[in-house]
């Protein structure tokens, strides 16, 4: 099976297409919260970056819900991508009640891996932070007017730790999902 292109029995997309959906819901949910810890952390990095990016979606909400928005518009797609290439690597083959089982952990295993590498880049965000060499961000300080660099920097390292940690969570939940293929064939 070729999990890259559709070649599959129509049957099956709608299993398909209501696992991305749900992909899309729990990566959005997850954005939200995310995108709340990152604001009390550097609202600056919404004010000045992510605002500017997404104001196509600002429709004067308070800067707090707005970033809530912003969360869920910026991983709506991770979950919908997550869920098309697990359905794709064979959560659709298994039988309904193990995929009632699969799906929660398959989407956990995402989660929990973004959630960690989160954590690490923010971890490095405040090493390099404490290190006070931020020289490599004197572009953004300027072009942005960032008073806060440092918690920006964090809050940048956060983020892009997220993303990656989701790219490999993918990995992980496919890996998951094919294992769980095979003990039922």
């Amino acid at each position: 099976m070729n999990v890259l292109y559709p070649s599959f029995p129509i049957r099956r997309l709608p299993a398909m297409i209501l696992i991305a959906a749900l992909g899309v819901l729990v990566a959005g949910a997850y954005g939200v919260v995310h995108d709340q810890i990152s604001y009390a952390i550097s609202p600056e990095y919404f004010t000045k970056m992510k605002f500017r990016q997404f104001d196509w979606a600002d429709v004067g909400l308070p800067p707090r819900a707005f970033a809530s928005v912003v969360g869920f518009l910026g991983t709506w797609w991770v979950g919908m991508v997550a869920g098309w290439f697990a359905a794709r690597a064979g959560l659709v083959d298994l039988p309904r009640a193990e995929r009632r089982r699969c799906v929660p952990r398959c989407f956990g295993i995402v989660l929990v891996t973004a959630a960690v590498a989160g954590l690490i880049g923010a971890l490095v965000g405040v090493a390099l932070a404490r290190s006070g060499d931020l020289g490599s961000w004197d572009e953004v300080r300027t072009e942005l007017a960032v008073r806060d660099v440092p918690a920006f920097v964090i809050v940048a390292y956060l983020h892009g730790g997220g993303y990656i940690g989701a790219a490999f969570g993918l990995v992980f939940a496919i890996v998951y999902v094919r294992r769980r293929v095979r003990s039922f064939n």
